[in-house]
């Protein structure tokens, strides 16, 4: 390990400890620790941020540790975008994971890679280590996509200085491109729209939306490996709520990655089969689909495989 390591952390010890596990398995050379402080009308919570910091003063392997620790509570959106802004203010490139995101220990070594091969190209803004159909049978190692999963990521500041924490140019990009679409499904494109409409009013307390509508403004892409290598250990966070045993995401397997050998693409590209699958996944319980707008939206996508 060569890439420094952003781990962002909050009040959830038992989560943090599990990721850090994996963290000290890989052994990077620089620890970069984000972490908000407990809010004032939560009882036991200050105690639970305490317990979640100490186990960063567990290293026991030649690495530097910087630390970004708020003494109040910045919230959700505040606290990662400044933290990030943090982290690439320090470093041109960096592996980033939460304290409930678990990564395949393969995960690492795929990002550094791919950190390396696509670090001047511009049409790359972040490496994702998930993927939605957690296997996708394709002959290369990874490919390209419009879908930008931060859960378990990594990406370089020439990237992250295009995000915006407060989209104020939503609405003016919206009245200069009234018909634009980021997608090619309608439905979906509502389905953003909707929620940019929404963070743009500061409904949502995130940060991952705006980081979403920056890539896409500036028509990014985001890579996937063929494997998924994140499994998320802790779905009931702040815009989760309570644990659902049946949300499709959690608690999803992960698997190994070759990286001895990566099999990189041939063309840069998204796989709009991939980004069709997922973000119909994604926005099913917002949008209910019927069985004919399901079939006609994917209807592009099926016959060219069939013929």
């Amino acid at each position: 390990m060569q890439t420094p390591v952003t781990f962002l952390i909050f009040n959830r010890p038992s989560t943090t400890a599990r990721v850090f596990e994996e963290i000290r398995r890989a052994r990077p050379p620089k620890l970069m620790v984000v972490a908000d402080g407990p809010r004032p009308d939560r009882p036991g919570e200050a105690e639970q941020v305490v317990a979640a910091r100490a186990i960063v003063d567990q290293v026991d392997w030649p690495c530097e540790v910087l630390k970004n620790y708020s003494d109040t509570n910045l919230g959700c959106k505040r606290r990662i975008s400044s933290g990030l802004d943090w982290v690439f203010s320090c470093v041109e490139e960096s592996i980033i994971l939460e304290d409930d995101c678990l990564p395949q220990i393969s995960f690492f070594d795929y990002c550094q890679q791919l950190l390396e091969r696509y670090r001047e190209d511009t049409r790359i803004m972040m490496i994702s280590g998930r993927n939605h159909l957690l296997n996708y049978d394709i002959p290369e190692s990874y490919f390209f996509s419009k879908h930008f999963s931060v859960w378990g990521w990594a990406s370089w500041r020439r990237a992250w200085n295009h995000n915006k924490v407060a989209p104020v140019n939503w609405n003016y990009f919206k009245s200069r491109f009234p018909k634009y679409t980021f997608y090619s499904d309608k439905i979906l494109n509502k389905y953003y729209y909707r929620i940019f409409d929404s963070v743009m009013k500061g409904d949502i307390d995130t940060w991952d939306y705006q980081w979403l509508l920056s890539c896409l403004l500036n028509s990014g892409l985001s890579i996937v490996p063929k494997v998924n290598l994140i499994k998320n250990i802790g779905f009931s966070g702040t815009h989760t709520g309570r644990q659902n045993r049946n949300d499709p995401n959690l608690d999803n397997p992960t698997f190994p990655l070759d990286t001895d050998l990566l099999i990189h693409p041939f063309w840069v590209m998204p796989d709009d089969l991939y980004d069709s699958f997922v973000n119909h996944r994604i926005i099913g319980n917002s949008f209910k689909y019927s069985i004919k707008e399901m079939i006609t939206s994917l209807r592009n996508y099926f016959i060219p495989l069939t013929t």
